[in-house]
């Protein structure tokens, strides 16, 4: 692993099997964590995978954080993501991402994201916003930010998603990510939803189909 070259946001890597280009998954943690939390995960998937885990740009608690919360329309479990730091956030990884491919020689046309809740959360508002950029996308214990919620882009029909919630999560309830799984597939994304005996964190079975699922993609 090496946190060389620089790109716009802090991070790690794991190397990929094989000559360049490779194909990649960059890695989105979750409020309060660091590149580093999803990285026992990263290191379970297909060697052909080249690994980019970034960091969130604001520190919080000893991790960091993609955006402060919103809490105006309820309360935690109504929570939004702040308007102008959630820009900024999705603007660092898209352009953490175009400076990887020619920095690391990754494939473009296979870029795949994986996000744990506020990651999932970014996860899936970086597809929507532009979904011809991402080969598949997991979002974990998250949900579909109100300001993105209207977005019916083309294409996305290309790009499969595998979105799971946990029936005991106390942060983002499963309905939630439910939601967004059931929004996602309105508007024609190749969906695969499931819903784990779980709280906020992912537990073996989820991991286990994580893991099958995101090499059915590779």
């Amino acid at each position: 692993m090496t946190d060389t070259p620089e790109l716009p946001l802090e991070h790690r890597t794991i190397a990929a099997d094989g000559e360049g280009p490779h194909p990649a998954v960059v890695i989105l943690h979750g409020r309060g964590a660091d590149e580093t939390d999803l990285l026992p995960i990263a290191q379970r998937l297909p060697d052909e995978l080249f690994v980019l885990s970034l960091r969130a740009p604001d520190p919080l608690q000893g991790g960091y954080t993609w955006y402060e919360l919103d809490l105006s329309g309820g309360g935690l479990h109504q929570s939004q993501p702040h308007p102008e730091q959630f820009r900024r956030s999705l603007d660092l990884v898209d352009e953490s991402i175009e400076t990887a491919v020619e920095a690391y020689n990754l494939d473009a046309d296979r870029i795949g994201l994986l996000g744990f809740s506020q990651g999932g959360i970014t996860s899936l508002s970086l597809l929507l916003e532009t979904p011809e950029k991402y080969d598949w996308v997991a979002a974990l214990h998250c949900y579909l930010p109100d300001s993105h919620c209207e977005l019916d882009p083309d294409g996305i029909e290309n790009t499969p998603v595998f979105i799971a919630g946990g029936n005991q999560d106390q942060i983002i309830p499963p309905g939630r990510t439910e939601a967004a799984a059931t929004r996602l597939s309105e508007i024609g994304t190749p969906v695969t939803s499931r819903t784990y005996e779980t709280g906020h964190g992912i537990g073996p079975d989820e991991h286990a189909d994580l893991l099958e699922w995101i090499d059915g993609q590779v």
